[in-house]
């Protein structure tokens, strides 16, 4: 069994030149990223009891980017101290994602597989899945897969999209159709999953749920915050028990 969509990969791949360009289309991606790595780092000191002030916050910390894409999030949990690994299931996600590692003069571990393919058990610390749930088969596979490389006491953040009739008109109307941030057909309204599910199959699989926030954007200042409505983006803080 395999957790991969190959037409959710292609989509990806076809795009994997964009990852850098702020312009591009990735540019929703780019906006999104300082609340998520706001709210990562919080919860990741909060839970370690690590000093947010320190440059090299994640030192000596195993950190799993799932679904890593060009290493958007990759790079700057590497320039914190991060012991950074990326998988993505594009293989040309990952050689873009290698080469602007190269330029950035980070390492960073990137490799071309799935989190059912791996086979480090109990090695990270932290996982990282962020808006990539949405795209892939069997969720249940994912989520045990990603479980069996959490080391005890590990943490997982999981971001992706509410499945309600808002998060339809905004994510999918609004930003695919209108503003055309995104290529039309990226995502499938029947794959967004409700906290309450997927807080539910955390829980089946021995995941205590730390926190769960909404993350809202404001079409006036153009950024993004943390927020309790959940109704569209959100992101759940589990531990693994």
């Amino acid at each position: 069994m395999t957790t991969i969509n190959k037409e959710e990969i292609q989509k990806f791949s076809n795009l994997a030149d964009e990852w850098w360009d702020v312009k591009g289309k990735f540019k929703p991606l780019h906006m999104f990223n300082p609340i998520r790595i706001e709210y990562i780092l919080d919860k990741i000191s909060k839970h370690f009891k690590l000093n947010k002030e320190n440059h090299l916050l994640l030192k000596n910390l195993e950190i799993l980017d799932i679904g890593c894409g060009g290493g958007l999030i990759s790079e700057p949990m590497a320039r914190l101290g991060g012991n950074v690994t990326g998988i993505d299931a594009s293989e040309k996600n990952i050689k873009v994602a290698s080469i602007h590692c190269l330029k950035s003069k980070l390492k960073i571990n990137y490799i071309n597989k799935s989190p059912e393919q791996m086979h480090e058990k109990e090695k990270f610390d932290v996982i990282l899945n962020l808006e990539v749930i949405e795209h892939v088969d069997q969720v249940d596979l994912f989520l045990k897969s990603c479980f069996s490389l959490l080391k005890k006491n590990g943490i997982m953040f999981t971001a992706t999209i509410n499945r309600t009739l808002i998060s339809y008109i905004k994510a999918i109307v609004g930003a695919e159709y209108v503003l055309r941030w995104l290529p039309i057909g990226t995502h499938d309204w029947n794959k967004f999953i409700k906290p309450e599910e997927l807080e539910k199959k955390l829980k089946d699989i021995k995941f205590n749920t730390v926190d769960i926030s909404g993350l809202q954007f404001n079409p006036i200042t153009f950024k993004w915050s943390k927020s309790k409505n959940l109704s569209v983006n959100y992101i759940i803080c589990a531990e693994k028990i």
